[in-house]
């Protein structure tokens, strides 16, 4: 059993939550042509994209080097506009058990706000916290809200 860890982070917005939303849930294949510094390919392994159970393959880098990044899409809610995905393979759970991550879309007042959360779990406590991989996800976040920004 490994040391479980949350880190959470909250990004306001300035492109329109649904468009974003719909990014993240329907049109994942996008990410890459809006923030290629980030994230360079997509691939669907298995099922429909936009769906529960739907397998899906990122291929990113992060602190320099070229990743890969397999998941399974575990939750869509489109009322509440959360989706959480948990990874199966790739770079993150060669070396981190029971990685998850989940997307949250919500609006406080006139404010729309992306909140990530990602649970992990480290063998020890050798192994470093993934603050910088949550700093790489808001980056990527940014980079989506500024694409859409500038697409208006």
């Amino acid at each position: 059993m490994g040391l479980k860890s949350v880190l959470y982070a909250k990004i306001e917005m300035k492109a329109n939550k649904d468009v974003f939303y719909d990014v993240f849930t329907n049109k994942p294949h996008l990410i890459s042509t809006m923030c290629p510094l980030h994230v360079q390919g997509f691939e669907l392994l298995d099922g429909v994209i936009g769906t529960v159970g739907s397998k899906i393959c990122l291929m990113y880098t992060f602190e320099g080097k070229k990743k890969i990044s397999k998941q399974i899409i575990e939750t869509i809610d489109h009322e509440k506009k959360v989706l959480t995905f948990k990874e199966f393979e790739g770079d993150v759970v060669d070396i981190y058990d029971n990685f998850k991550s989940t997307l949250h879309i919500e609006t406080k007042g006139e404010i729309n706000l992306v909140s990530w959360t990602i649970e992990y779990e480290r063998p020890n406590e050798n192994v470093p916290e993934l603050v910088n991989f949550l700093d790489f996800i808001v980056g990527m976040t940014k980079a989506v809200d500024d694409h859409h920004v500038k697409m208006n």
